[in-house]
């Protein structure tokens, strides 16, 4: 067994090595080494029912992560490039595909429209990473295909209630369209609903207990509920989970959700995707090449030629269109998702052996993207290709929500900073980890959020880079937890100008040795104030007191020397 395991790690991390040297996102790594290691090849474990428990339990956080990336105010923000460029896109794909789909196979109609939308879907998770690896997602070209997959995010929710159809012996289209309507409509509603007046104050709750555990259970706990519920309802627990994650995106919680998730995410998706390779058919797969490869190519230009078309009706550049279409053209994993969930569901709509030709395609398609661009790189390098073209950068359209000044605490002092910044129009965002304060800020009017600002994920998702941010305010009362926010942002942008607040002068020189530009001692401050008011009332000329104040501060207060005693009253 530690045979096995040793094998399957060093396979896992050539793998993801190789694959990520290729610009090809880790999960697909995962998937070739559950291939290896499966029943076919090298042998090293068998799909037992603890693989596909684990799997199962990927598939939920899948659902999970791809319903916390469904904001609704995102959505209505750029709701014209999202419902205009996105909706087009998926159409013009499925309408190709859909007649191509039902004349060579004996599909049903309901079978070939569910198969024709799932592979118009792109991989979100490659996709945004290939943007980020290009330093391209700032660009008007990033930005419209971050659109078309914020689209394609929201298509999910018909699909999905397109399920219990599927799952039925008669179809009649009528009935199904209204069911899908209304099942989508009814999600959307108490999304919103459930969202805002129950699972909010619910939140408000744990978070006020200030422990990482409970919070992360209490987001275990939703989903599993959620999932449970609507399996009793008689609906895929897949959705029960994408609702869960649907709910609490639209909570003030949702940043440090994403955050304390994330590494858990991560490696529940690694057992779906080591499953699903397991659990793939080679034998079938190897006897029917011929159809996985023409698969492939058909697929990969149809999209490729139909997003083309779209893009430039839309008046999208030659080059932009080009980039888009190949950035695009793969499946991508909602597709592997529900044909898993189908599978799952006994739902057989499908052909059990046309569902692994259907997965093999799709996997294949979100390998050979970075290939694809590769070559794409390498034409325009030669001059053959949009010679002389360098993608635009754009500002950032959702300005309102990058702020130029990051605050990291709401208490007394971080509130005061709040308040001069707002006087002088500078935008900014607070971040505090007491629910109470949080919600007092923002039934006044500030602009604050609930986040750890010790986790890096939490401040990379409000979007602090050294470029962007003018400056971080660290205003937390507590030396260490100040300490350990500093480091958490110097990991990310190291070149931010940072101003702290300490509680006395010890604290400032501790806060000093990390690099920041001041760390104000309030208990000094607070002092020169008094001292200021005193000295004025027996006749010292403001002039001399504020030379004097200034020679004290500088070198951040070395004249004052060590403080006797900080003990305070």
């Amino acid at each position: 067994m530690s045979l096995s395991l040793l094998i399957f790690f060093a396979i896992l991390f050539a793998l993801v090595y190789l694959l990520r040297m290729a610009k090809v996102g880790a999960l697909v790594a995962f998937l070739f080494a559950g291939i290896l290691s499966g029943p076919y090849l090298l042998n090293l474990f068998e799909l037992t029912d603890a693989w596909t428990f684990l799997g199962e339990l990927g598939i939920m956080f899948l659902w999970f992560n791809i319903g916390l990336e469904i904001n609704m105010r995102r959505l209505w923000r750029m709701r014209r490039t999202i419902f205009g460029f996105g909706a087009a896109q998926v159409m013009m794909v499925a309408v190709m595909l859909f007649p191509l789909l039902f004349g060579i196979t004996q599909w049903t109609i309901m079978g070939c429209v569910m198969v024709s939308l799932l592979l118009a879907m792109s991989s979100t998770s490659a996709d945004m990473q290939l943007l980020i690896d290009r330093n391209q997602l700032n660009t008007d070209m990033g930005r419209q295909t971050f659109s078309i997959l914020l689209f394609q995010d929201l298509l999910s929710i018909p699909l999905l209630a397109m399920l219990p159809a599927l799952a039925g012996k008669t179809f009649s289209l009528g009935a199904t369209a209204i069911d899908v309507v209304v099942i989508s409509i009814a999600l959307i509603v108490s999304v919103i609903v459930i969202g805002r007046f129950i699972m909010t104050p619910l939140l408000r709750h744990v978070a006020k207990l200030k422990s990482k555990e409970v919070f992360l259970l209490a987001i275990m706990l939703n989903i599993v509920i959620w999932a449970i519920l609507l399996d009793l309802m008689g609906l895929p627990s897949g959705l029960g989970a994408f609702l869960a994650g649907m709910l609490m995106s639209e909570t003030l919680y949702r940043h440090q959700i994403t955050a304390e998730v994330s590494p858990y995410a991560t490696l529940f998706l690694a057992f779906f995707f080591i499953a699903l390779g397991m659990g793939l058919n080679l034998p079938l797969l190897l006897s029917k090449w011929y159809i996985v490869l023409g698969g492939l190519i058909g697929l990969v230009v149809i999209k490729f030629c139909a997003i083309y078309m779209v893009a430039r009706v839309r008046g999208v550049s030659m080059p932009n269109a080009t980039m888009i279409a190949l950035i695009l053209a793969q499946g991508g994993e909602f597709g592997l998702l529900m044909l898993q969930t189908m599978k799952a569901s006994n739902i057989t709509a499908i052909p059990g052996d046309h569902a692994e030709i259907l997965t093999a395609i799709i996997i294949l398609s979100i390998v050979v993207t970075p290939l694809l661009l590769c070559g794409y790189d390498y034409l325009q390098r030669q001059g053959k290709l949009f010679p002389g073209r360098h993608p635009r950068k754009l500002h950032d359209p959702d300005d309102m929500i990058t702020p130029d000044v990051i605050v990291c605490g709401f208490g007394r002092v971080g509130q005061t900073v709040c308040q001069m910044l707002d006087a002088q129009g500078i935008s900014h965002l607070a971040i505090d980890l007491d629910v109470s304060a949080v919600m007092m800020g923002r039934e006044q009017g500030f602009n604050v959020v609930y986040g750890n600002t010790t986790n890096a994920d939490v401040l990379r998702d409000f979007k602090l880079s050294s470029r962007k941010t003018r400056a971080v305010v660290v205003a937390l009362d507590n030396a260490t937890t100040a300490r350990q926010t500093i480091l958490t942002i110097k990991s990310i942008a190291p070149r931010a100008k940072i101003f702290a607040r300490a509680r006395n002068l010890a604290d400032s020189q501790i806060l000093m040795q990390e690099g920041i530009v001041a760390a104000m001692p309030e208990t000094v401050e607070s002092s020169f104030f008094l001292g200021y008011g005193v000295l004025s009332h027996l006749g010292v000329s403001s002039k001399t007191i504020d030379s004097m104040l200034q020679d004290m501060r500088a070198n951040n207060y070395a004249a004052l020397g060590t403080p006797v005693s900080d003990k305070r009253d």
